[in-house]
């Protein structure tokens, strides 16, 4: 099973969903394959210094993160796709139709409404809220895929 995780920029909010889900799946010995992009990523860039600084008092390494953009093709190859936003989902839909089933935001495939906030440019505190909300988000939805997928 492949889970990918989708932002903007692919350096704060989807860079950590896919660091905190990998340090949970292994916590709970599930086999899933977990990446991340970015609708408008730069290829190359790395995870924001805040990103990399929560993640580590979180005892995740984040400084090896390289950003990539979203493609047809990891998106052909996902399973299930989680976008940050609804406006990313939309976006996603419009750009490659066939994804449709399979994407939905982190928010609504945890039970939820709304987005998760973009922290990019905000304090150290900003980042610590997002990353915060994403590991909730992530372990309620690790169980849903465990439960759902008999992982």
């Amino acid at each position: 099973m492949k889970l990918l995780f989708i932002c903007t920029g692919n350096t704060c909010r989807s860079c950590m969903a896919e660091a905190i889900a990998k340090s949970e799946a292994k916590k709970m010995n599930l086999d899933i394959e977990i990446s991340s992009a970015g609708i408008h990523a730069l290829k190359g860039d790395g995870a924001s210094k805040n990103a990399v600084l929560v993640m580590q008092d979180m005892g995740i390494d984040l400084s090896c993160h390289i950003a990539r953009p979203v493609s047809e093709g990891i998106l052909e190859e996902s399973d299930i796709i989680l976008t940050m936003t609804k406006s990313h989902r939309d976006i996603i839909l419009s750009m490659f139709p066939f994804v449709s089933g399979k994407i939905f935001t982190i928010m609504e495939y945890a039970g939820y409404d709304g987005d998760v906030v973009d922290p990019f440019g905000g304090d150290y505190n900003t980042y610590k809220e997002c990353a915060v909300q994403l590991k909730n988000l992530i372990d309620k939805i690790l169980d849903i895929i465990r439960k759902d997928r008999a992982l």
